[in-house]
């Protein structure tokens, strides 16, 4: 068994309060959410409002195939968030 986890940096340059940037947060959560079978959910910088750290996790019996999976994560934020800045990214698979 492989365990996969993800850690976005994100930077929210649109957002001007925290309301908003939960709103966005939580659309980008639930995207991934329905589009991936991932766990996901914001684990850090709750309380700046132009910046998040989203993790994510999803286990696997395959090492590539979790890889794979949270390589199409990242791909998918770039692809389908341009109000969402990725500015690093820290993947691992155990």
């Amino acid at each position: 068994m492989f365990i996969g986890s993800l850690a976005l940096h994100l930077r929210l340059d649109t957002c001007h309060s925290l309301k908003e940037k939960r709103s966005i947060v939580k659309s980008v959560i639930a995207k991934l959410r329905n589009e991936f079978n991932i766990s996901v959910a914001e684990v850090a910088e709750q309380d700046r409002w132009q910046s998040a750290i989203i993790g994510v996790a999803c286990v696997s019996g395959d090492k590539q195939y979790a890889q794979q999976q949270l390589n199409a994560v990242i791909d998918w934020v770039y692809d389908n968030r341009p109000d969402v800045e990725i500015v690093q990214t820290d993947l691992e698979v155990l």
